[in-house]
């Protein structure tokens, strides 16, 4: 479609939505509110189509739900979509290859789980079969706009900012427990319980630890703010954001081998974090407490396993645990065995092919912006190890991170070749200056 084309169809839908608008106004308020809101989004985004990805970020942090007839939604959920939707809608710029192998990986996921929505014919199998692909594709190209709009830096400050929101709410409400004699994990209004806070808390310190030098963030700043989240995850308890982070980090030293008495100090950090998590898992063993979360999830794994000899090869149909075919069935804490249940040995294999193919197509990304990318991808599929692995901002926030950076990439990558075009057209023997002024 031509950008004549575009403008049209935009000017007309626009003006069908304001004359609906002015209708319902006399009649529905909030309605006419929301649909208002909604061609202002519009106008802003043909301008400026960075604008609502932007504001979707810290959003994605909400995990607020509302009600909407049979099911409920987050706002995490509303903000991705929302965000993704505009991203992929005005934003004009080529894909780069890492990028383009992403999204193949998502389509081949998609494609694997497809075959249980078929077999297994019900709303929920269907809606949560597109909400996975927005989990993933729509999380990419989210942040992939607004990395290659130029807009990366402001981004990533965002959603460290929404991280601090929590961590520090967390940290006070801990502080308040303790000085209570209470020593359970925290657990926040809205559904943020310990593994969500952990998680989302442990994701966002990767980025304030990798501290990207186009992220341009200051080191006592970013010391600071990665040190506040880790004391958040620490309130919250959360072990298996705990081992994921520190697994991350660990192949992060492995990986640089770079700034020795940075190494030293988080490695330090590591070993006694991770010895606490491993003697309450055996003080778990030990106690014999068969309704500890260790025996628990050992009989949540048998039943998951029961459930899918049902049907081995499609699944019994994704978000089974929500409908009344398994009465008492739990949605699995482990990323392969939920996704196995669900879609079968089919899906399986595509969400291995899905995981492990981006771990791998981000770790051949330049360090200077693949680091953070890899890391995060690495941290949740860790961290699925342990805990349910498709939950809306949980899985979201790694793929949008790792969009902003191939964004990054891609944007500095143009400037490069547009600099070496100049130089090449002007001559080798011009002086800075004039290829400054040449690109102005």
């Amino acid at each position: 479609m031509s950008d004549r084309s575009t403008t049209v169809a935009i000017t007309a839908v626009v003006g069908v939505v304001a004359l609906a608008v002015g209708w319902l106004v006399p009649q529905y308020p909030a309605v006419a509110l929301a649909g208002a809101a909604g061609v202002l989004a519009v106008g802003v985004s043909a301008v400026r189509p960075v604008t609502i990805p932007l504001l979707a970020l810290p959003l994605l942090y909400v995990s607020v739900r509302a009600n909407f007839g049979a099911t409920d939604v987050s706002v995490s959920d509303v903000a991705l979509a929302l965000g993704a939707a505009s991203a992929v809608a005005f934003t004009r710029n080529r894909l780069s290859a890492t990028m383009r192998n992403l999204l193949w990986l998502v389509a081949i996921y998609q494609v694997a789980t497809l075959f249980t929505v078929v077999a297994n014919p019900y709303a929920a199998n269907t809606i949560e079969w597109v909400h996975a692909g927005v989990l993933v594709a729509g999380a990419l190209f989210l942040g992939w706009t607004v990395g290659r709009e130029g807009q990366g830096p402001l981004g990533l400050r965002l959603m460290l900012l929404a991280a601090l929101v929590i961590a520090t709410w967390t940290i006070i409400v801990g502080v308040g427990q303790v000085l209570r004699g209470d020593l359970q994990p925290v657990y926040l209004p809205h559904g943020m319980h310990k593994n969500f806070i952990g998680t989302v808390l442990g994701t966002s310190a990767l980025i304030a630890y990798v501290r990207p030098e186009w992220l341009r963030m200051r080191p006592a700043v970013a010391t600071v703010v990665f040190w506040w989240l880790v004391l958040g995850i620490g309130f919250a308890q959360s072990r298996q954001a705990i081992v994921a982070l520190a697994v991350s980090l660990i192949v992060l030293v492995l990986r640089t081998r770079t700034d020795r008495r940075r190494s030293r100090v988080i490695l330090l950090a590591i070993v006694p974090a991770l010895v606490v998590v491993l003697t309450l898992v055996r003080e778990q063993v030990a106690s014999g407490n068969v309704h500890n979360s260790f025996f628990a999830r050992l009989t949540w794994f048998e039943d998951a396993l029961t459930i899918w000899q049902t049907q081995p090869l499609t699944g019994v149909g994704l978000r089974w645990w929500y409908t009344d075919r398994f009465p008492g069935g739990v949605q699995p804490p482990n990323a392969e065995l939920e996704v196995l249940t669900a879609s079968g040995v089919l899906g399986l294999a595509g969400f291995l092919v899905l995981m492990v193919g981006s771990v791998v197509l981000l770790w051949r990304v330049e360090p200077r912006y693949g680091m953070l990318a890899v890391l995060v991808v690495l941290a949740r599929f860790t961290q699925g190890q342990m805990d349910i692995f498709w939950v809306a901002a949980q899985t979201s926030i790694p793929f949008v991170i790792a969009g902003i950076c191939l964004g990054v990439a891609a944007r500095e990558g143009d400037a490069q070749r547009t600099d070496a075009a100049l130089a090449d057209t002007i001559g080798p023997v011009a002086a800075p200056d004039v290829v400054e002024g040449a690109r102005a």
